[in-house]
């Protein structure tokens, strides 16, 4: 009896402690998913209908977005804690055909592995699995699925676009792809654009510099509909809502031990669900990683001299106002023209306490407007680019003030946008298997913060490259290398071509970073005094975008800065002059690399299959000769079997090899001896 009783004992204290600890580790789990809200960048914050007081927030951001707990029109929970909550109430949704039910999806297999659920991701995702286009250059569709627990989370931020680079970037994605970037992702289209630089250098405060050149506001939800797999375009990936768990510790190397594993012919990772419950693991030939710039999976290279990036931080507001200017000059929300797109707004008048003008002349913020129908106004008050970062307050309160002091009367705040852009750093390390795209390839214009076009267009080429290597090994007999499908992949990206252009614009985020606001103010009048096609095409900064021809060569980008440094203020061209000197002495010859044919161009990431053959045979020539010399002298000892692995790389070293080989037929086994006799 005593017996039974302490085998019932160990038996109820195994239990639980094996419950003890699923419940912590189940607790590590949430709490590692709620402690993550900490760190992600913020976004976009809803508020109540009555107006600006009663607000919810929202915490999430990037391009891979999150959302809060909010109520559906059915009463359902969505966002980013709806999973949390349906799991200890027993609520869930439906799955769509398009998604793997997390109870059967302990195992899956696909060609590519997208990681992330933003617009890099989707778009990424889209392309892959594509029918194809008209072209026909962009290979076979692939089985692909894409990764993400937080995948039905909205996209929150107000993506403003130029319409001719969306333009082209629709043309690409239709002909090579089949896939349809429809008129609805436009939610608004301004024919011309507005800047104010008044305030310094005799340029009067009211002064408005108006360029003729459109631009789009990108309607979010309908965006991310054209990318989803179950839109009208035919891209058929899959969905699945889980997150990886790996760290990269060194290249190709993650902790946990077996969480993320390669081999020759692909990769095996371990993905998690939000709740932990279920853990699915995933063989795939190649994974795109798009979780943004503060990836964990690809390490940045730490061997060049990058400094870390800058970061652009912005405050926005979606409002409606009291009134709306109608006069003989067209109508007005305070100097806004509600027909124009205002881009820059860096006038400080209004201002009236000294100790808030002196921190907005040392770091400086902009006004940002997109007037949409009626009465509403979408402001963004933005830090362009600033390390450290500008504080989310500040930019809040700086916003409120120019409102004030322009007359601007908000009725409602419908949204809050808190934007957080990391830009410029180092670019991803060479040799990695896990291709990085978007924010987690370093991706962001350094200088203007510019990406979605950017990322679309890359996406283009990512895409097709991927499709193209991946398609053509399953049509063959030959062994696809995914070493190498990795390294076209990031050449796709990031050309030795692309990063020289990149290192001008590293420069550009450098000089802005040090100006006080005078000096950018004087920066942008000059800039936006160039031809349309000069500025337009350093703002793109990416092949295949309109006018980027004029900046993809040293040669270009030689006559940009001289023809621009003429149109520059004195004191300002002076500054430029000197930061291009002391930029070169203490960040290295990066920026002379791209503005001189004296350094070549940057290392690739792409070698040629066979380029460590050389290093792993050594030299046959030698090894053959010496090879053919033991077996012509009386030594007994045995050639090394390095030097016929060796001699095998050519037949007709082979085949002379062969002929002078003794073999056990043709002599009697060597009698043993106790001295090798020299070479005769």
């Amino acid at each position: 009896k005593k017996k039974g009783q302490a085998s019932t004992m160990a038996t109820s204290r195994t239990a639980l402690a094996v419950v003890g600890a699923a419940s912590l580790w189940w607790l590590g789990i949430e709490c590692h998913a709620f402690a993550g809200l900490a760190v992600v960048p913020l976004s976009t914050v809803r508020t109540a209908t009555t107006g600006p007081t009663q607000q919810q927030h929202r915490i999430g951001g990037g391009l891979s977005s999150r959302s809060p707990i909010r109520r559906g029109e059915d009463g359902t929970r969505t966002g980013l804690l709806s999973s949390y909550m349906d799991s200890i109430s027993g609520g869930s949704s439906g799955t769509k055909e398009s998604e793997i039910p997390e109870s059967l999806s302990n195992r899956e297999e696909c060609d590519v592995l997208v990681l992330g659920s933003g617009p890099a991701a989707m778009a990424m995702a889209s392309l892959l699995s594509a029918p194809g286009g008209s072209t026909g250059t962009s290979g076979s569709a692939l089985n692909v699925i894409l990764s993400d627990s937080n995948y039905d989370s909205e996209w929150p931020p107000n993506y403003g676009v130029w319409k001719d680079e969306w333009e082209s970037i629709g043309d690409k994605i239709e002909a090579n792809f089949g896939v349809s970037l429809s008129p609805s992702c436009v939610d608004r289209e301004w024919s011309k654009t507005d800047c104010y630089f008044g305030g310094s250098f005799d340029i009067p405060t009211e002064q408005r510099l108006r360029v003729e050149r459109p631009y789009l506001r990108i309607d979010r939800i309908a965006l991310r509909q054209q990318l989803s797999p179950d839109s009208t375009n035919g891209q058929t990936y899959r969905v699945l809502k889980a997150n990886h768990i790996s760290q990269a510790t060194s290249v190709n190397v993650y902790s946990p031990a077996q969480s993320l594993m390669h081999d020759s012919e692909g990769s095996t990772i371990q993905l998690q669900s939000k709740d932990g419950a279920t853990t699915t693991t995933v063989r795939a030939k190649l994974i795109v990683d798009c979780t943004g710039h503060e990836t964990k999976l690809v390490l940045k290279d730490p061997r060049t001299d990058a400094r870390p990036p800058g970061f652009q931080i912005a405050y926005g507001c979606l409002v409606s106002v009291a009134s709306v200017t109608d006069d003989s000059s067209g109508k007005r929300i305070g100097p806004y023209d509600t027909e124009a797109m205002t881009l820059f707004d860096y006038r400080t008048d209004h201002f009236d306490d000294e100790n808030e003008l002196q921190r907005a002349q040392s770091s400086p913020t902009f006004m940002y407007a997109m007037p949409l129908e009626g009465n509403r106004i979408f402001f963004e008050e933005t830090s362009l680019v600033a390390r450290p970062a500008v504080s989310f307050q500040e930019c809040k309160d700086r916003c409120l003030t120019r409102l004030k002091h322009l007359g601007i009367e908000v009725t409602d705040i419908e949204e809050e946008e808190f934007c957080y852009i990391p830009m410029g750093g180092p670019l991803p390390l060479k040799d990695q298997r896990i291709v990085a795209f978007g924010g987690a390839a370093a991706m962001v214009h350094p200088s203007t913060g510019y990406h979605l076009c950017r990322c679309l267009m890359a996406a283009t080429d990512v895409a097709s490259t991927i499709r193209t290597q991946l398609s053509s090994s399953s049509s063959s007999a030959e062994e696809v290398n995914v070493d190498q499908v990795a390294a076209q992949a990031y050449h796709a990206i990031w050309s030795p071509q692309n990063i020289g252009q990149r290192h001008f614009a590293v420069f550009g985020g450098e000089f802005l970073m040090k100006q006080r606001v005078e000096g950018l103010r004087g920066f942008f009048d000059g800039f936006f005094r160039l031809s349309l096609e000069t500025w337009g095409g350093f703002l793109a900064g990416w092949p295949g975008l309109p006018n980027n021809e004029k900046h993809e060569t040293w040669a270009a980008r030689i006559w940009f800065g001289l023809t621009f440094v003429s149109k520059l203020p004195p004191t300002v061209a002076l500054d430029m002059l000197t930061s291009i000197v002391s930029y070169t002495f203490t960040d290295g010859l990066d920026l002379i690399q791209s503005v001189t044919p004296l350094l070549g161009e940057p290392k690739p990431y792409l070698t040629p299959p066979d380029a460590d053959v050389k290093y792993r045979i050594g030299d046959v020539a030698a090894k053959t000769e010496a090879m053919r010399m033991i077996l012509a002298s009386q030594s007994t000892e045995e050639v090394p079997v390095a030097f016929f692995e060796s001699t095998n790389q050519d037949d007709d070293t082979t085949s002379q090899v062969a002929a002078t080989t003794p073999t056990n037929e043709q002599e009697p086994e060597p009698e043993v001896k106790t001295a090798v006799e020299p070479f005769q």
